[in-house]
């Protein structure tokens, strides 16, 4: 075997870019064994792989080139745990913050593809599976005041409850009755955060749509209650609304696609004795 390499050669060896080894070159982390000085062509050696492995481990685990550098002129079993465990660290956050945009892309595909599917002029009796959601407090309301006033004001503290924004939001009203006296006014709003201590129960549910603003349910409330009626359905909990298309992905505000949801069980069939 050759006792020198080129750039191009070592290079081929290595797996390493030539412009990441002359670039390492050029800041002093990695120097060639030689230069001709003539040419001032590179040229390193084949022991030189095992110097080159230890900047390559570690700016593959994004350490900085400083410390990288700082490190190969002292380092000892101890620091070198301690700048791991740093890393590891460091690594963890980004970890929690990928999954947490992982999971903010995902509910966001998951209500924009159904609310682009969805008649939404049907009303109608659908499974859901259980839902975690984080519940916000109560709301405050001023005279006047609408679900836009409430949302705002809240937005406003959402670090203090360590609320991310960035999730899809709606309205929840406590009972059937508060959602058609007010449907402007929701009781609550909650965000679909997967990681919510809330839980919407999984069952079956009286389903309907409403395109609109923030609040602006038309005549949705009651048309949901008059099917209930015509169907014996009754209907428990909470009503849950949830915006499946907003500001998001839609400019036009009156355009905003809203799903509305209660719990419904159906009347109990006779029996019929012989």
């Amino acid at each position: 075997m050759k006792d020198l390499f080129s750039v191009h050669e070592f290079s081929k060896l290595s797996g390493v870019e030539t412009s990441t080894l002359r670039y390492w070159d050029d800041i002093g982390l990695f120097s060639p064994l030689k230069r001709n000085p003539d040419n001032n062509y590179r040229y390193y050696s084949l022991a030189q792989l095992l110097a080159l492995n230890f900047v390559t481990t570690l700016s593959d685990l994004e350490i900085p080139l400083k410390t990288i550098a700082s490190l190969r002129k002292e380092r000892d079993p101890e620091n070198f745990l301690r700048l791991l465990e740093k890393q590891e660290r460091q690594m963890d956050m980004e970890m929690r913050r990928l999954r947490q945009r992982y999971s903010i892309i995902h509910a966001r595909q998951e209500l924009i593809r159904y609310g682009m599917r969805v008649d939404e002029n049907l009303l109608e009796i659908l499974f859901r599976e259980e839902k975690a959601l984080i519940l916000w407090p109560s709301n405050e309301y001023k005279e006047g005041d609408t679900f836009i006033e409430a949302m705002a004001n809240f937005i406003c503290k959402t670090s203090d409850y360590h609320i991310n924004l960035s999730f899809p939001v709606g309205g929840y009203y406590d009972s059937m009755d508060t959602f058609l006296k007010n449907p402007q006014r929701p009781d609550r709003f909650f965000s679909i955060d997967p990681i919510g201590a809330h839980k919407r129960k999984a069952g079956e549910y009286l389903v309907g749509f409403a395109r609109g603003y923030y609040g602006d349910m038309g005549d949705l409330p009651q048309r949901m209650a008059a099917y209930a009626a015509e169907k014996s359905l009754k209907t428990s909990g909470p009503v849950y609304t949830m915006y499946l298309h907003d500001e998001t992905c839609t400019q036009d505000a009156s355009q905003y696609l809203a799903q509305s949801c209660i719990a419904v069980s159906r009347p109990k069939r006779r029996s019929i004795d012989k």
